[in-house]
């Protein structure tokens, strides 16, 4: 009940706040429920992936050392998407470990990719495939790694492994050795 004296704005004056309000950049095509038209157009980095049913961000940087194996590892702590079957947000450690090549991954545009997994409904094995492969369409890497490591869901623990290895190295990142 409101206090004595309150009286609600006129409706025409309501905030209506919606998720394309809030992360512009994961908006789809279609009405925005505030203007009336289409959402805000997409940030510069938002490109669709080939061959993939979701947006990805993507900057790559130019490897300043491209001769030298050195490796690259990310933690992402609070990784979100949604279970399939219920909806139910699923939440997970993702680690990504990689020996670059000729390119290396911007930080920011990483983070933005991997927040655009909290609406999306999908199951483990298929978010640590899709962020695999859309990181090795990205950079091409020598050596790619990405864990996901999901919290307990009914009493079982999941942790997803997926690699890749570039043609002609070995998982060191060295030139011709085989695994």
């Amino acid at each position: 009940m409101a206090a004595p004296g309150y009286r609600k704005p006129p409706r025409a004056l309501r905030r209506r706040h919606s998720v394309r309000q809030a992360w512009p950049a994961i908006a789809t095509s279609g009405p925005s429920c505030c203007s009336g038209g289409s959402p805000p157009p997409a940030p510069p980095l938002f490109r669709p992936t080939p061959g993939s049913t979701t947006a990805t961000y993507g900057t790559s940087l130019s490897n300043g050392n491209p001769d030298r194996n050195y490796e690259i590892d990310f933690t992402i702590p609070e990784f979100t998407c949604l279970a399939p079957e219920s909806s139910f947000p699923d939440f997970a450690t993702i680690r990504i470990k990689y020996i670059p090549d000729r390119k290396l991954v911007e930080l920011k545009s990483l983070k933005l990719y991997i927040n655009k997994f909290r609406d999306q409904e999908m199951f483990h094995e298929t978010a640590v495939n899709r962020i695999l492969d859309d990181l090795v369409a990205l950079l091409d890497p020598r050596y790619i790694e990405v864990v996901g490591d999901f919290n307990v869901r009914g009493n079982i623990k999941t942790v997803v492994t997926a690699r890749h290895l570039q043609k002609g190295f070995s998982s060191n990142g060295i030139r011709g050795q085989a695994i």
